[in-house]
């Protein structure tokens, strides 16, 4: 149990088993598993029977359990997920909440994914003539589409190509047709 799980870790522990509710609670695993689930407290106290969500909200602090709630923030975003066929829910918000839980580790940890690809390092590993191939027909060599979407495994290969494509066909007067933005 951390010091932030507990109030100025000044909590005996004895004395709160002694006089909490829950501890004495035949159920006080599942009002535990509720919790750490991200079931309301206010519904906890009423399903239980117990006197209001200070119970609940007392109880879990002295056994530290907000810390393996904040861990397992992806329950919330599972209960969300779940009832957007249920309830008004708009399209965004179901969205979100979709693209927060994919972000998500097992260890409630928020991981941005990310790539980038730089195009102009690309370019200047071709060669002479793989050059002079692109500019005559905007044919790229093998690798260099191999290489765009190597990291493709989360099926966004189409996405990159597309990008790619549409970077192939961008012109400007200090370009020749076809070349790529930001190659030269």
């Amino acid at each position: 149990m951390t010091n932030n799980d507990k109030r100025s870790g000044s909590v005996n522990l004895g004395r709160h088993a002694a006089e909490c509710k829950i501890c004495a609670h035949p159920l006080r695993d599942e009002i535990e598993h509720d919790f750490i689930n991200w079931r309301s407290p206010a519904g906890i106290a009423k399903q239980y029977e117990l006197t209001n969500r200070a119970t609940v909200y007392r109880h879990a602090h002295v056994l530290g359990l907000f810390s393996k709630r904040q861990r397992n923030v992806r329950a919330a975003l599972e209960r969300i997920i779940e009832q957007a066929g249920e309830v008004d829910v708009t399209a965004p918000a179901v969205v979100a909440a979709i693209q927060a839980y994919s972000k998500i580790n097992a260890a409630g940890q928020w991981v941005d994914r990310s790539e980038h690809v730089n195009l102009n390092e690309l370019f200047e590993r071709m060669s002479q003539e793989e050059l002079e191939a692109y500019a005559r027909d905007g044919a790229l060599p093998v690798w260099f589409t191999a290489t765009v979407s190597a990291t493709a495994s989360d099926g966004q290969s189409r996405q990159r190509m597309q990008l790619l494509r549409s970077v192939e066909t961008a012109e400007s007067p200090n370009r020749g047709p076809g070349v790529p933005a930001g190659v030269l």
